[in-house]
C-alpha cells in the first residue's frame, strides 16, 4: 500500500508549503532540507511566471529567493504584501517567511517583526508559529535563548563570535522573545523544551491562540523537541498559517512526516562529481569566511583581493574589475581554481574602515555595500562568459543575492549535497550559457575550512 496515501488526513495533495527567503543563501537552505527529506522543491530567484509555474508542477514546495534581510521596514512595507499574495495564492497550507537561523534582524534593518505583522494579514489563522532552532546546523533554542555552533563550541547568540559583532545587524540579545519585542506590538509567546517533554506541547498551544494571531516560539533542543514542534505546526494548520521561522520549521516538518511514514526514513541527497576547476567569490567577512580563504590559498587556489576603494570609485571601478577578470581567467587556463574576496574575516582593515572608505568615496554604507556586491557580481559573470567554468561558489547572503540576480539565472533546484545547509544547486536558465550551471550559495560561517576543496572535489564527509 502506498504510505502517502495512507495519511490522506495530514497528507494534502498539491503543494505543502511556500516561501519566500530573506536573503539568497537562507533560501537555498530550505531547499536542501525539503529535498534530502524527499519533497520536490524549487527556489526562484525572481517572482515566477505562469509559465515557471507549469514547468515545475510537479514541486510540492516553492520558494522565492529574496533580500529582505538587508532593507528597511519602509521597503518591506512596500514589497512584502504583493509577494506573500502571490505564494498564498499557490495554495499551500503554510506561507514561510524564512529568516537566517542566526536570528539577527533589528528594528530598523532586516525586521522581522514587521515582516511578521505583513505576513499574518494573509491568513485567518489563530497564531503565526515560530521554529528557530536546528540542530542540524548547530542551532538550538532552549528557553526561548538561541545558541549557535561555530568551531566546535556553542555559544549564546549575543556571544557567538560572528553574530555578536555583526556589521549590520549584531545580536545583542539571547531571548528571542525580548528580541522580537523590539520589532513588532504583537503578543509574543513561548512553548519551552520543558512543556514539550512533559507532553504539554497541544495544550499550551491550545491555551496560546487567539484572535490577535500571536507569534508562538517552539523551543527546538535536539531531536525529539524538533519532532514535537513539525507535530504541533502541522496538526494546527487549520485553514492555513503563516511563519517566520529559519529552516528549522522545514527540518521539524520533515521529522513529523518521517515519523508518520509519508517520507523516506532516511533523508539523502546525491553525490556530486569531481570537476577540475571551480570559480570562487566571496563578500563574507565571517570568521569561517576568513579561514577558508586562508585555507584556499595553502591549497592550491589562486585568491586575488577585491581592492574596495577602487570599486567604489566611479572610474576605477571598471578597470578593477578587469583587473580580476583577467588573473582569474589566467588561473582557469592553468586549471587553477580563483577566489575573488573582498575581506578576510571580521578583523580585516577592508571591514574595520569600510564606513570610512565609502565617506571618502561619497557613499553610505549601504551604498557601498552595494557597489562590492555589484562588482563581485560583474566579475563572476565576466569569468562564465570567457571561460569554460561550470561550477562555481558565492559567499556571502548579500553577495549571493547580487550574483543571483545578475547572472540571468531564473530558478534552482538541489543537484547535490554538501554541507549542511549549503547544497550543490542546478540552476534553470533561458540562456543556454548559464542553464546547468552548478553553483552553491554559502552563508558566511557555513561550511568547514577545506569548504572550497571540498566543492571542487565533490567529497563531503
Amino acid at each position: 500500500m502506498n504510505v502517502v496515501t495512507a495519511h490522506t488526513n495530514v497528507w494534502p495533495e498539491g503543494r505543502l508549503l511556500t516561501y519566500y527567503g530573506d536573503d539568497f543563501t537562507g533560501s537555498t537552505d530550505v531547499m536542501e532540507a525539503f529535498t534530502a527529506a524527499g519533497i520536490p522543491t524549487v527556489l526562484f530567484l525572481e517572482r515566477p511566471k505562469p509559465s515557471d509555474l507549469a514547468r515545475f508542477q510537479h514541486m510540492r514546495c516553492i520558494g522565492l529567493a529574496g533580500q529582505s534581510r538587508g532593507k528597511s521596514p519602509d521597503w518591506m512595507r512596500r514589497e512584502l504584501p504583493a509577494i506573500f499574495e502571490c505564494l498564498q495564492g499557490m495554495g499551500a497550507p503554510i506561507l514561510h517567511y524564512k529568516v537566517c537561523s542566526t536570528f539577527d534582524s533589528s528594528a530598523c534593518v532586516g525586521s522581522i517583526g514587521q515582516a511578521i505583522d505583513l505576513g499574518v494579514k494573509t491568513t485567518r489563522a489563530r497564531w503565526s508559529p515560530l521554529v528557530v532552532g536546528a540542530p542540524r546546523l548547530k542551532r538550538y533554542q532552549v528557553f526561548g535563548h538561541l545558541f549557535a555552533g561555530a568551531n566546535g563550541v556553542v555559544h549564546r547568540i549575543d556571544r557567538h563570535p560572528t553574530m555578536s559583532r555583526h556589521p549590520v545587524t549584531p545580536m545583542q540579545e539571547s531571548d528571542l522573545r525580548v528580541h522580537l519585542t523590539e520589532q513588532t506590538q504583537r503578543r509574543i509567546e513561548l512553548i519551552h523544551v520543558a512543556e514539550l517533554s512533559e507532553g504539554l506541547g497541544q495544550i499550551r498551544c491550545d491555551a496560546l491562540q487567539g484572535d490577535d494571531q500571536p507569534v508562538v516560539m517552539i523551543d527546538v533542543a535536539d531531536d525529539a523537541t524538533q519532532l514535537e514542534a513539525g507535530r504541533l505546526v502541522w496538526e494546527n494548520r487549520g485553514q492555513g498559517l503563516f511563519s517566520a521561522s529559519s529552516s528549522g520549521l522545514q527540518y521539524a516538518l520533515a521529522a513529523y512526516w518521517r515519523q508518520q511514514g509519508l517520507i523516506p526514513q532516511t533523508p539523502s541527497l546525491p553525490v556530486a562529481n569531481a570537476v577540475p576547476c571551480i570559480a570562487v567569490v566571496s563578500g563574507s567577512c565571517s570568521p569561517m569566511s576568513g579561514a577558508q580563504i586562508q585555507w584556499a590559498r595553502t591549497h592550491g587556489f589562486a585568491t586575488e583581493r577585491l581592492d574596495i576603494s577602487r570599486c567604489l570609485d566611479a572610474h576605477e571601478a571598471g578597470l578593477e574589475i578587469a583587473r580580476l577578470v583577467s588573473l582569474a581567467l589566467a588561473s582557469i587556463a592553468q586549471n587553477i581554481s580563483p577566489l575573488v574576496f573582498s575581506a578576510e574575516g571580521p578583523d580585516d582593515p577592508a571591514v574595520l574602515n569600510f564606513t570610512a572608505t565609502a565617506a571618502a568615496a561619497s557613499l553610505s554604507k549601504e551604498a557601498a555595500a552595494e557597489r562590492v556586491g555589484q562588482a563581485l557580481a560583474e566579475i563572476m559573470r565576466q569569468v562564465l562568459d570567457q571561460s569554460t567554468i561550470r561550477r562555481f561558489v558565492v559567499a556571502g547572503g548579500d553577495s549571493s543575492g547580487a550574483v543571483g540576480s545578475h547572472l540571468g539565472i531564473r530558478a534552482l533546484t538541489v543537484d547535490a549535497g554538501m554541507a549542511p545547509g549549503v547544497p550543490l544547486c542546478r540552476a534553470w536558465s533561458d540562456d543556454p550559457k548559464r542553464d546547468g550551471l552548478q553553483v552553491a550559495l554559502k552563508g558566511g560561517q557555513l561550511g568547514a575550512e577545506s569548504f572550497y576543496g571540498q566543492v571542487k572535489s565533490g567529497c563531503f564527509s
